[in-house]
């Protein structure tokens, strides 16, 4: 095996750079990086930058490089050099894209600052290995690291700062910006692991980060987990996606999530862009949103979803069974089948509890709660969840003037608009 060794790139910037007769052509400023899905992607080249004012810089090629070690050496001679006078503008490259900028460490699941990068080099080839995201990266930066370690040494010897550096490794880092384009890198193992990070505790780490750094991560999630940290997001965070994220994003987030939520986020933000939204969304979901938000948002026509689980008065157990296996992935309750008759008129409502032990040929209608529990589309929150409290149960359904079923209430719902209200009225005491 060839020689291998480790060195931070902040141990080479502003070392000098020799051509192949040795005279100096520049300093080293940066690594051009191979823009991959490598687990540890590749250096495909040294950026050199002149001492002098102003600036100029050049990219030579990796295999133009005959060693790096306290210094660069090239190759070849100055004369094939080609300098130019604005900043060499590469794919991906480390100084401008991984240091001191903020990655998300799928590991720890939590944002951090790079204060320096580890580099793997074996033979020629120089690798990003981790990320260093410890105070000692800044101090080695300054190059105070002698004199820091030899103070704390003498106050605090048992002090963690001499004892780990805080590396992050590459696989498991995902940039967040490249220059001054914000975009996510495509780090195909960081993106693996960041989806499998709880989508609660996802959007708690987007809310450290500023708003197009948010948009990055969320465009690099699979859509269905971009469903799920959406509906964990605070409603400020929520509006803040609405002018970085495209039309046709926000319509196929819209058209499949639960429709209170869907209304509650299209409230939210500017009439003109809802009227812009809801012209691209299909009829029916677009007429099932326009019939929410057209009710009072502290009714229960306002907090309804349109999606719930139904069947008819002829339904068995076993077609019960049936609906509940084929709506696994259903976004509104699960829990709770509503019996309509043939108008859609509201019958009853039964729960898995209720039939889960019955008979196969058993009337659906039969396993029905007693009471016929429900409210109208202009019934307040109040009411609502006063019957949730009083039976205890998961969801209440919406009628109409007509006893059509409209829609149904869960307890989260309620207990989410309670505690807003809540907030707004106490949160200056606090």
């Amino acid at each position: 095996m060839g020689e291998q060794f480790f060195v931070y790139l902040s141990e080479l910037l502003g070392k000098p750079v020799l051509d192949r007769d040795g005279r100096s052509i520049g300093r080293f400023y940066d690594f051009s990086m191979a823009l991959n899905n490598d687990i540890y992607p590749r250096a495909k080249g040294v950026i050199v930058c002149t001492a002098g004012f102003p600036r100029r810089y050049a990219e030579v090629a990796l295999a133009d490089v005959l060693r790096i070690d306290g210094k660069v050496d090239l190759k070849i001679p100055i004369a094939a050099v080609t300098f130019q006078d604005v900043k060499i503008v590469s794919e991906f490259a480390l100084r401008r894209d991984v240091l001191d900028q903020q990655v998300v460490d799928v590991e720890n699941k939590k944002v951090v600052r790079v204060n320096d990068v580890h580099i793997l080099r074996v033979d020629n080839q120089y690798h990003i290995a981790h990320v260093d995201v410890g105070l000692r990266a800044l101090v080695r930066r300054l190059d105070l690291e002698p004199v820091v370690d030899l103070l704390v040494k003498f106050f605090r010897p048992d002090a963690d700062y001499l004892k780990a550096e805080e590396l992050v490794s590459w696989k498991n880092s995902q940039v967040l910006t490249l220059g001054n384009q914000k975009n996510v890198l495509k780090l195909d193992v960081a993106r693996a692991k960041i989806a499998k990070i709880p989508p609660v505790l996802l959007a708690d780490i987007m809310r450290d980060l500023d708003i197009f750094e948010q948009v990055s991560v969320f465009r690099s999630l699979t859509f269905d987990v971009q469903l799920k940290v959406f509906a964990d997001m605070a409603p400020d965070d929520k509006a803040g996606l609405v002018g970085l994220l495209e039309d046709r994003e926000l319509v196929q987030i819209i058209a499949n999530i639960p429709s209170d939520e869907a209304a509650d986020f299209l409230m939210s933000i500017p009439r003109d862009r809802v009227q812009q939204l809801m012209r691209q969304m299909e009829s029916q979901a677009s007429k099932r949103l326009r019939t929410l938000l057209g009710f009072r948002r502290n009714s229960a026509g306002g907090l309804m979803a349109t999606e719930f689980l139904s069947l008819g008065l002829n339904a068995t157990v076993a077609d019960a069974m049936n609906k509940l296996k084929a709506s696994v992935d259903y976004p509104g309750s699960f829990n709770t089948i509503y019996i309509i008759d043939d108008q859609g008129r509201y019958a009853g409502t039964t729960t898995i509890r209720r039939f889960i032990n019955e008979p196969f040929d058993r009337p659906i209608v039969n396993t029905c709660h007693p009471q016929k529990v429900f409210v109208r589309t202009d019934d307040g929150m109040e009411k609502v969840a006063v019957l949730i409290e009083q039976y205890k149960y998961s969801a209440i359904p919406v009628l109409d003037e007509n006893d059509i079923l409209v829609g149904s209430i869960t307890v989260d719902d309620v207990m989410e608009e309670l505690i807003a209200m809540a907030w707004g009225k106490y949160k200056d005491q606090i």
